[in-house]
């Protein structure tokens, strides 16, 4: 399953990701992971979650983005959440490139049996209607 949380700068989207992040991690079969871009949420997430900081890796394109989540279910196959905050200061704010990951991610969750939820900072109204099915 894959979720999106869309919205323009300002409108709550990585406060409602803290808010899904420390609920899931409560009632999580099997371990939950963050990427992000920076060390934003190192106070705010549970100690459990598994922070990783995007920038310490390099990760600036979706081919290293999707390099890391399949690295990341590599090494640990117990991971059943993944949340990635500010998706398009991470691989940029092409929407194609974006929505590309974003169905790759949902691929990804559907072979692996995993769950997927993505912070994208944008209008909603402009997402295209394959990325209107994931938002929340």
């Amino acid at each position: 399953m894959i979720q999106i949380i869309m919205g323009l700068k300002g409108s709550g989207k990585t406060k409602r990701l803290i808010n899904s992040i420390n609920e899931t991690v409560a009632s999580a079969q099997g371990d939950v992971v963050c990427i992000e871009y920076g060390k934003q949420l190192t106070y705010d997430v549970n100690y459990r979650v598994r922070l990783v900081n995007s920038k310490e890796y390099d990760i600036h394109n979706i081919d290293s983005l999707k390099g890391l989540v399949c690295g990341l279910h590599a090494g640990n196959f117990d991971i059943t959440n993944v949340y990635i905050d500010n998706l398009y200061k991470t691989i940029g704010t092409d929407r194609a490139v974006g929505e590309a990951f974003i169905l790759w991610c949902a691929e990804f969750a559907e072979a692996n049996n995993m769950n997927f939820t993505i912070t994208v900072s944008d209008d909603p109204a402009a997402a295209s209607d394959a990325v209107k099915a994931f938002l929340v």
